[in-house]
């Protein structure tokens, strides 16, 4: 089965939504099919691939609730290998709805088990909150990329965040990993952004991506046109950042890929597999031990 990588940070504008619509589109790019689950109700990552959140039929909300399959909702975009469950404002009701729920962190979980087979990768736009929407994305998910913009505050709410992982990996997801910790909006003329990626360094250590996303105008302006910026001006420096993160997520990945490949191999026979190979080294750091 594809691969989930929730992307996730409790606070607000730290580019969560920018990174789960350029990196799946980044994705898709290298012809992985690739799902994005928008479910944060601002709906910020279905207008940013195009789809008015006012129009589609049925959303995540319907999903949770269980009007609808995944199957069901899920709308192709106008990027190749690239389709989403989009959002809806509707969905702010949703965690009240959901608390009477038996198994309600694993709503999500449950309604993947067979989207997740036509895909290489899924990639859900978490809220920024720790709420039930937050934790149904974190127990469906395989691992946990987090965003952190290259300023101070930024720094503040990583605790929180880590404790709430470290508590989904004790009683709802022990699978659960840290994909990768992602330095966003950084600034190379300022000294605080050095500063605040040497600190992040410190305590995550080679769980950091390599790849850091420069503040750059066109990523800013893609949202308007309804374009991943790949698509928008593929010769930016933030089309090139997000490319870069893509192939670096695929390096470190190819084992999981390589026995997915095989098992939907032996699951379709008729079906050819990728042909991806290398080899995927794993590494202990202090990201580990969900401590900060």
């Amino acid at each position: 089965m594809g691969k989930v990588i929730a992307i996730a940070n409790q606070k607000g504008g730290v580019g969560k939504t920018t990174t789960a619509v350029n990196l799946a589109a980044s994705l898709a790019a290298t012809e992985h099919p690739t799902l994005i689950i928008d479910i944060d109700p601002q709906a910020n990552c279905t207008s940013g691939t195009g789809l008015d959140p006012r129009s589609v039929a049925s959303s995540t909300y319907e999903v949770l609730i269980g009007d609808v399959s995944i199957d069901e909702a899920v709308r192709q975009t106008n990027v190749p290998f690239l389709d989403i469950l989009p959002s809806h404002i509707n969905l702010v009701g949703a965690e009240i709805e959901m608390i009477d729920v038996m198994e309600r962190e694993r709503i999500l979980k449950n309604a993947l088990i067979q989207a997740r087979r036509k895909y290489d990768f899924v990639v859900i736009d978490c809220p920024p909150s720790l709420g039930l929407l937050t934790l149904n994305s974190l127990t469906a998910a395989n691992s946990v990329l987090i965003p952190v913009q290259a300023e101070y505050f930024a720094l503040e709410g990583l605790g929180q965040l880590l404790n709430t992982i470290k508590i989904v990996r004790q009683h709802l997801n022990p699978e659960l990993e840290i994909e990768g910790v992602l330095l966003t909006m950084f600034d190379t003329r300022l000294r605080l952004s050095n500063q605040v990626a040497a600190e992040v360094r410190r305590y995550f250590g080679t769980k950091v991506f390599r790849t850091i996303v420069q503040r750059n105008v066109r990523i800013a302006e893609a949202p308007s046109f309804g374009k991943p910026v790949l698509f928008y001006d593929a010769t930016s420096i933030g089309a090139r950042n997000y490319i870069a993160l893509a192939k670096e997520i695929l390096r470190n990945n190819q084992r999981y890929l390589r026995q997915y490949d095989e098992t939907r191999e032996e699951a379709s026979p008729m079906m050819n597999p990728n042909g991806k190979s290398d080899t995927f080294s794993e590494s202990s750091t202090p990201a580990n031990g969900f401590t900060f």
